[in-house]
């Protein structure tokens, strides 16, 4: 883990962390959080079992950064507070309060209390973007078809999702989205005019459809609930049974993913400010790792000048030049021959 203190460092401020973790509430205990402050390495979870409620008069509208470098509006509070347990020492703890709309409170803590309220609400709401990015990997980059030649099978005695199961809950999902849509566009529409043979018509087809996705999720349903859930995997039919890569392989594999995650999102923030919107900045970003680059090492002058093609929007054409001066200006170099990146779009 690069970028720790050193001990001096940590016996001058007994504040100071070494790195952080974030996990979910089932690791809100005492003896963890303590454990791990003893090695100077800081947490963040919630809080469980919040039975008081804190003034909305100590909520104040904060902007919180994202992963991708974006920032949000929450409404947080934030105090000094300690957790206790049985024949234990109490643990200071920094706790922050997110305030929802509908008035609830979401109590967070974190044995970092060097790190500000923003930061700490921003990190633990943000907390599954490493799942969400496995899912992405897999979706734009095919990144576990790498390494697909090492999988296993499954112990014939492990319990597994029913694919059959799986297939009619995919199909009541789809039709509850459907169905959402259709009673979101009849509540929208106007409301009934005897005089308005339009608009009637428009309903009677509008609850037609409702009553016929209902009927249809309803039998899904049923369907459904006769079939188990999860079974061995030794019950399935040869071509249905689960497999699995190899652990090593999966270990590699998403620690690739993580890796190349930060990286993508690293560029991400850096268009941020150049683009409007998240999504535009990370499909440029994966425009960006397509087109043709020429390679010009120059062994003299200890550089390696990357050219890259042009992209297909004006609009992209304008943006990714500024990225690659930010990219050259950080001075990243070859790990073999010491050879500086330069950057340039041709």
């Amino acid at each position: 883990m690069p970028g720790q203190p050193d001990a001096r460092q940590l016996a001058d401020d007994p504040d100071l962390h070494r790195f952080v973790v974030i996990f979910d509430r089932e690791g809100s205990r005492h003896g963890l959080l303590s454990r791990l402050w003893e090695q100077r390495i800081g947490a963040i979870t919630y809080r469980k079992a919040v039975t008081d409620t804190w003034p909305e008069s100590e909520f104040r509208n904060t902007e919180v950064p994202c992963p991708g470098g974006a920032a949000t509006t929450m409404r947080l509070a934030t105090r000094q507070t300690e957790i206790t347990a049985r024949d234990a020492p109490p643990l200071p703890v920094l706790e922050v309060r997110r305030l929802t709309p509908g008035g609830h409170q979401t109590a967070i803590i974190s044995t970092a209390r060097l790190l500000q309220s923003p930061v700490v609400a921003g990190r633990m709401f943000s907390r599954w973007c490493q799942e969400n990015c496995f899912g992405y990997m897999m979706e734009h980059h095919d990144i576990d078809g790498l390494v697909q030649y090492g999988s296993e099978e499954i112990d014939g005695t492990t319990r597994v999702v029913n694919p059959a199961w799986r297939d009619l809950d995919k199909q009541v999902a789809r039709l509850t989205t459907r169905l959402r849509k259709h009673q979101a566009q009849l509540g929208a529409a106007a409301p009934p005019d005897p005089d308005d043979t339009k608009n009637i018509q428009q309903r009677a087809s509008l609850l037609e459809t409702i009553q016929s996705l209902q009927a249809e999720r309803d039998a899904l349903k049923v369907r459904r609930r006769a079939i188990p859930r999860k079974v061995a995997a030794a019950d399935l039919p040869e071509d249905q049974r689960p497999s699995q890569l190899l652990p090593l392989a999966k270990t590699l594999t998403d620690t690739v993913k993580m890796i190349a995650c930060r990286a993508e999102t690293a560029l991400v923030g850096l268009l941020r400010p150049r683009l409007a919107k998240e999504p535009e900045a990370r499909a440029l970003v994966r425009e960006l790792f397509v087109p043709s680059a020429d390679l010009d090492p120059d062994d003299a002058a200890g550089t390696l000048t990357i050219r890259i093609h042009r992209m297909a929007s004006p609009v992209h054409d304008r943006a990714v030049p500024l990225l690659l001066a930010d990219l050259t200006e950080a001075g990243f170099r070859h790990p073999e021959t010491g050879h500086r990146f330069i950057y340039q779009l041709v």
